[in-house]
């Protein structure tokens, strides 16, 4: 847990992913609509992969393991729940809060 505390620090947004994985690539690429540079770590790239996904599982719930977002450092969740974040329009105003954004792109339905 302290490894995932690390990596998410002081970063708006951080995805945890695999390169082969296309839920990841979706939601990488959803973030970064919004104008957002996330800070992503490929588990199946880096070093402590490995270890950083089964964390992700056995110390925060997460399942499937990827993708994993954190916005403002806080466990946003997986696919499922940044794409419900999408559909009720608070993606965008989460993104922002996080400073990860600077002006909204988003717009509201009305």
């Amino acid at each position: 847990m302290d490894t995932i505390a690390r990596l998410v620090k002081e970063k708006p947004v951080v995805i945890f992913s695999k390169s082969s994985c296309c839920m990841s690539y979706t939601i990488k690429t959803l973030i970064s609509s919004f104008g957002a540079h996330p800070t992503v770590y490929e588990l199946d790239q880096i070093q402590n992969g490995q270890h950083i996904e089964m964390a992700l599982v056995q110390q925060l719930g997460c399942n499937p393991s990827v993708p994993v977002v954190f916005i403002g450092q806080q466990l946003a969740g997986g696919a499922n729940q940044i794409m419900s974040l999408n559909v009720r329009n608070q993606l965008g105003p989460k993104l922002l809060e996080a400073g990860a954004i600077w002006i909204p792109v988003w717009k509201e339905k009305k």
